[in-house]
């Protein structure tokens, strides 16, 4: 029996208790490919001894210090790593221990910053359907995520609204051109500023590439800069969340790179730590610093593990080797080959729809019927189904459900280390391939 709250308590996981590379080894002895970074965490890898190294030492040198009193090598020396050429504006960072928590702290910074410059009324975030922004109560308010936000509606805030997605292969119709495209999903935002009153609204919230709830879906060209012109013409602050998309996972450090904008506050995680240490945070624009500085002088916001030295270090290690080995040109490379191969892999498969994604950060949609787009029925979990082939064919990658309209429709996700190579991408696709084709089977 495990004492642990486990993510079902139906069952008992197996237990890991070793890792190298995108091989995860189990306590029977078994290996399995760690195809989806957990939930694209694991960009480096398992097992890289200059992280451990790094951890340890800053653990032997000092654990802790309490950011009410002091600031630590590590937390500035990330920080400048990240924010020394002032990417797109952003020239603060402010570290937390999780994406939630990074979301959680964007909101609060978004409405503190219209206080400081004297636009009390503005406390209304606008956000998008078939999205997730973490699990805090500010985070679930914000996103679209119905099965994880309905057990907690009642207690949600009513502060929080949502448009239409930027999801082509549901959405976009027939005989619309993406700028057509774009200028429908401009409109309908611009319509719910004017509902709600340009001057109540904080700030617009995305996923610059959508993660677990919609599986990779990337944005069509002009999108970003049209929500970014609807939100400079009502002086609202633009927030995008690459808590899993971030950090390099699409072949760029932000994904917002390959967008051509920049955020006002950017939420960053999941590649952050590379799972070494637990630890998210935001990146803010100049302005919004500038505010608080002259204004109150402080964000009124903190967290007992903020900035932990030893979460700094672990991250501060990763994002160095994924500059001096230059992974980043990898994501590009592999992210293609892995584009080709899922395509030539499920272009044909009757029960996939859509193959996306960017980078190393790929998904599949299974459809009943490719024809009229149908999802499975949710009562199926085709999703947990291909998860649970995977993992018996020695492969692990990310399932989701609500892909088609928040409750209906099954995606999984792709997401290697960013030091796969070719023949590993072939090993997973493989196996993907086999573990799909028998969860199918077990549903037809």
């Amino acid at each position: 029996m495990s004492r642990i709250i486990q993510r079902s308590l139906h069952e008992v996981p197996e237990t890991a208790v070793s890792g190298e590379g995108i091989w995860l080894r189990l306590s029977d002895g078994s290996s399995v490919i760690d195809g989806s970074g957990g939930a694209a965490v694991a960009c480096i890898g398992h097992g890289n001894k200059r992280v451990a190294e790094a951890i340890g030492a800053q653990s032997a040198k000092m654990a802790y210090a309490h950011t009410g009193f002091f600031s630590s090598e590590p937390a500035e020396a990330l920080a400048d790593l990240l924010l020394a050429d002032e990417p797109g504006g952003l020239t603060h960072a402010f570290f937390v221990s999780s994406g939630s928590e990074a979301m959680e702290a964007a909101i609060k910074l978004a409405r503190q910053y219209f206080l400081e410059i004297g636009q009390p009324k503005r406390f209304r975030v606008i956000a998008r359907r078939q999205s997730y922004h973490g699990v805090t109560l500010g985070g679930l308010s914000t996103g679209g995520h119905t099965a994880r936000r309905a057990p907690y509606e009642p207690i949600l805030s009513e502060a929080f609204s949502r448009v239409s997605p930027c999801f082509a292969y549901r959405y976009q119709l027939p005989a619309e051109t993406d700028a057509q495209y774009v200028q429908r999903l401009a409109d309908d935002l611009d319509a719910e500023f004017q509902r709600l009153g340009p001057d109540t609204v904080t700030a617009f919230c995305a996923e610059t590439v959508v993660g677990a709830a919609t599986g990779c879906v990337t944005a069509v060209p002009g999108y970003f800069k049209s929500m970014r012109e609807i939100c400079d013409r009502y002086g609202a602050l633009l927030i995008l969340d690459e808590v899993m998309c971030g950090m390099g996972r699409t072949g760029t450090t932000h994904a917002w790179e390959q967008e051509e904008v920049s955020p006002d506050i950017q939420a960053v995680a999941k590649g952050l730590g590379g799972g070494y240490q637990p630890i998210g945070g935001i990146l803010v624009a100049g302005k919004v610093i500038s505010a608080l500085r002259h204004g109150s002088g402080g964000f009124v916001h903190g967290q007992t593990y903020q900035a932990h030295a030893v979460a700094c270090a672990g991250a501060l290690e990763v994002q160095r080797i994924i500059q001096e080995e230059n992974l980043l040109a990898n994501v590009v490379e592999a992210g293609s080959k892995l584009e080709t191969l899922l395509i030539e892999r499920f272009r044909n498969h009757r029960h996939v729809g859509n193959v996306r994604g960017r980078g190393l950060f790929r998904a599949i949609e299974f459809v009943k019927d490719r024809s009229t787009k149908t999802p499975f029925t949710p009562e199926l979990k085709l999703n947990e189904r291909v998860k649970h082939e995977a993992f018996l064919r020695g492969l692990c990658i990310y399932p989701s459900t609500g892909t088609a309209d928040g409750v209906n429709g099954d995606h999984i996700i792709v997401a290697p280390p960013y030091i796969v190579t070719p023949p590993q991408l072939d090993h997973i696709v493989d196996r993907l391939g086999e573990a799909v084709d028998a969860a199918v089977a077990s549903v037809a």
